[in-house]
């Protein structure tokens, strides 16, 4: 394990794997950086990964007050650590990150997209419009099991049942531990609505990827991918959000090499 030190201070926890170009991972939800570890793995073969935890998370720092511009000074110190510029893979919430630094200007060659949370009107039930605040809230609050179960109930829109069950598993505990981070990701979703002015202001080649099996998930990969200039687009049909490290892998890899 390898850190940086973010413009503010704040020290950043980061694993380095393989070498040749540089692919920067950053991952979203109640993670860390364990959760990008087979991919990061599997990409080592033939570039250079930094997979890393963002502020909050895992073995890295926490200075608040949060704002969005401190998560991308942390992202420039790693892409700056990793030569100057770097290829990015945003995963779920983490391509929220990875869209706002690559419209925000940062050093970025190309971008890959798995599965943004964005919601589209009429694709599903709206999150709450405080949804932000109730997470701060939460947050401040050291309810951080509230703050998973709002995040489960109302963003992710899994059934209370079944929400109730991880409840009662052994790793909720462990989740315990990153969920004040999803009070981070809510600042960054905003409304969750397409954010139409960053993705108008990207202009690095992109792919687009999603795994057909969340509708309104989908939906946003298609909006997202109609919003940029001239994107790749893949589906990889029957993958869960949860998706196979070896079934996206490859497709990473060949756009990454191209």
């Amino acid at each position: 394990m390898n850190k940086v030190i973010s413009a503010d201070g704040t020290p950043i926890a980061y694993d380095r794997t393989g070498e040749g170009p540089a692919v920067v991972l950053i991952g979203g939800g109640p993670t860390d950086r364990s959760t990008n570890t087979p991919v990061a793995d599997l990409l080592a073969d033939g570039f250079t990964v930094y997979n890393y935890d963002r502020r909050g998370r895992g073995e890295s720092g926490d200075t608040h007050p949060y704002t969005v511009e401190r998560e991308l000074e942390d992202l420039q110190a790693l892409i700056t650590e990793a030569g100057g510029s770097a290829m990015v893979y945003g995963t779920s919430g983490g391509g929220l990150l990875a869209i706002r630094a690559a419209a925000h200007g940062l050093p970025i060659t190309k971008l890959a997209l798995w599965e943004v949370p964005y919601i589209l009107p009429g694709t599903r039930p709206a999150v709450p419009a405080d949804y932000r605040d109730q997470q701060f809230a939460l947050r401040e609050q050291g309810r951080y099991g509230d703050m998973l179960e709002l995040f489960f109930l109302e963003a992710v829109l899994m059934p209370a049942e079944f929400v109730a069950g991880m409840k009662a598993s052994p790793f909720w505990e462990g989740m315990g531990a990153t969920a004040p981070a999803l009070a981070y990701d809510a600042e960054l979703a905003g409304d969750f609505t397409l954010p139409a002015e960053h993705l108008a202001a990207l202009t690095v080649p992109a792919i687009v990827i999603d795994g057909a099996t969340i509708p309104w998930i989908s939906a946003a990969a298609e909006a997202i991918a109609t919003a940029l200039p001239n994107p790749r687009r893949r589906t990889l049909t029957g993958q869960p959000h949860n998706v196979d490290p070896a079934a996206i892998t490859p497709v990473l890899a060949e756009f990454f090499a191209a």
